[in-house]
């Protein structure tokens, strides 16, 4: 079978429990959707694991779609409800960090966006504690509110604010420190050349 199938098609097909249409659908989802999944996970295992249980879910809840609105988007919002769910079940202690602690030298943005690769960022963005993980994502990537932040995780929409201004700060100083490291490596290496 074609991959080039309509959406339409593609989901039609997947109602009428078509095996080919159903691979093809997986196939054309699961790497977004696991980059979706691996924003929210500690390690790439637990993003298969929460891909799998979120494919399952698309296929079980297919016939709610209604053919409005983007079919990616749909599938997009189940793999996030997964990953909240996936982050309830394993997520026992919520460990805060005194951003206090850290050092405080800060960076141009124009240093950050050309020094800094996208796999760095994300690598950063999942060493976070895991409530300012869940609600950076969640705000950045995802486009939810801080009022549907906070109903989806059961949290106010207070602290959703506070954790995701928390999570900034830790990745501005994050950002710095590597960027200070880098800086010094190239100055190592400029000595040892001559």
């Amino acid at each position: 079978m074609s991959l080039e199938v309509s959406e339409e098609e593609l989901v039609k097909g997947c109602l009428a429990e078509v095996p080919a249409y159903q691979r093809a659908l997986y196939k054309r989802y699961a790497s977004k959707m696991l980059t979706v999944c691996l924003r929210y996970a500690k390690n790439r295992e637990e993003a298969e694991d929460v891909l799998q249980e979120g494919f399952v879910t698309v296929f079980a809840k297919l016939p709610q779609f209604k053919m409005e609105g983007s079919f990616e988007g749909w599938v997009r919002r189940i793999m996030v409800n997964k990953s909240i769910e996936n982050y309830r079940k394993t997520s026992k202690i919520y460990p805060v960090l005194d951003i206090e602690d850290v050092e405080d030298n800060f960076v141009s943005s124009e240093d950050i966006t050309s020094n800094i690769s996208a796999k760095e960022l994300l690598s950063m963005i999942q060493e976070l504690p895991p409530m300012y993980k869940l609600v950076f994502n969640l705000y950045a990537f995802d486009g939810m509110t801080h009022k549907e932040i906070g109903a989806s995780l059961g949290i106010a929409e207070g602290t959703s604010k506070s954790n995701l201004s928390d999570a900034r700060t830790l990745l501005k100083k994050k950002i710095a420190i590597s960027m200070m490291i880098a800086k010094k490596n190239e100055i190592n290496e400029q000595q040892a050349r001559g």
